[in-house]
């Protein structure tokens, strides 16, 4: 897999409707995982909220999108970040180091619960960008 660049959308608590209408839009394939199905810890009302989801096209086209976690802000109008994954780690750690360089880390580049090393920056341009190094599956 080589490294993409993907939109990535927050919303507030509706996810699973705006992810199935751009799919009615655009076709293709939807991915759908919810705070409960990771087993986050007292993810109450959120259980069923969703944590991410990803809509790949047949025409290349990949959007990705989750509700806002309830310890986490919404902020309409600045609910889009920028999306870098792949399993290059390398390359993915470079782009990380310099993506944080001036900015503010939200969420340390580690291994997640699902698996896989993520990490969240805002960018010294106000920019918050996720990366996410797809782990190789034992």
């Amino acid at each position: 897999m080589s490294s993409r660049l993907n939109p990535y959308i927050s919303f507030v608590g509706n996810a699973r409707q705006a992810m199935e209408f751009y799919k009615s839009v655009f076709g293709g394939t939807l991915t759908v995982n919810t705070y409960g199905d990771f087993g986050a810890k007292d993810a109450g009302a959120a259980a069923d909220k969703i944590m991410h989801s990803m809509l790949e096209t047949d025409h290349g086209f990949t959007l990705m999108g989750s509700d806002n976690p309830p310890e986490m802000t919404y902020k309409p109008g600045n609910n889009i970040s920028l999306s870098v994954s792949g399993d290059d780690d390398a390359q993915l750690r470079g782009y990380w180091d310099k993506l944080c360089n001036g900015g503010t880390v939200s969420v340390p580049l580690a291994k997640q619960m699902w698996g896989d090393v993520f990490g969240m920056c805002t960018d010294r341009f106000g920019i918050v960008w996720l990366v996410n190094i797809t782990q190789q599956q034992a």
